[in-house]
């Protein structure tokens, strides 16, 4: 026979239950932790070889304003020729083949967020040099909402960042 209690107790398990599983299915679309986890989820699933070049053809959606016309002149300045962003950003390489990664709020306050992603590639020698696989996602708040406003990182130990890499192709 149900009791009362037994009753509240599974329908209060259940919903505990479907909170979490939903929680885990669908990150929050406005928490630059949960932003960077769902990124990093779609570049290691399949072969872990999908790199985030779908971040590149989804500009809005994850990229601020000020970065996005920051990138679209750097665009026309170098059009015909390779622009300055010559490898993924997201794997920090041309052979996006990532493993395993770990991301951890470094910063986060009302308007700015940092987020360090540390990965883990498929890659038999490891990298000479293991800052270079650590990123660093500045976030802004951005018509209410948190988007990558620059992606930081290291190659060869030499720092790069996107808008360094925008603002320098201006200048040529």
């Amino acid at each position: 026979m149900i009791t009362r209690r037994s009753l509240v107790f599974t329908a209060t398990s259940g919903l505990l239950a479907a909170i979490s599983v939903g929680a885990l299915a669908a990150p929050i679309a406005n928490d630059p932790l949960a932003i960077v986890n769902a990124i990093y989820t779609r570049v290691v699933s399949g072969n872990g070889d999908l790199g985030g070049a779908f971040m590149l053809n989804e500009k809005p959606k994850y990229f601020s304003k000020s970065l996005i016309r920051l990138w679209a002149k750097s665009d026309v300045r170098s059009a015909g020729e390779q622009g300055p962003l010559d490898f993924d950003p997201a794997t920090n390489s041309q052979d996006p083949s990532v493993k395993s990664f770990t991301a951890t709020a470094e910063k986060i306050d009302a308007g700015t967020a940092t987020i360090t992603v540390k990965l883990q590639r498929d890659h038999e020698v490891p990298r000479t040099h293991a800052e270079d696989d650590v990123l660093r996602y500045d976030f802004v708040r951005d018509g209410g909402h948190w988007k990558i406003d620059n992606i930081r990182g290291a190659s060869d130990a030499k720092p790069w960042s996107m808008r360094e890499k925008f603002s320098f192709s201006l200048r040529q």
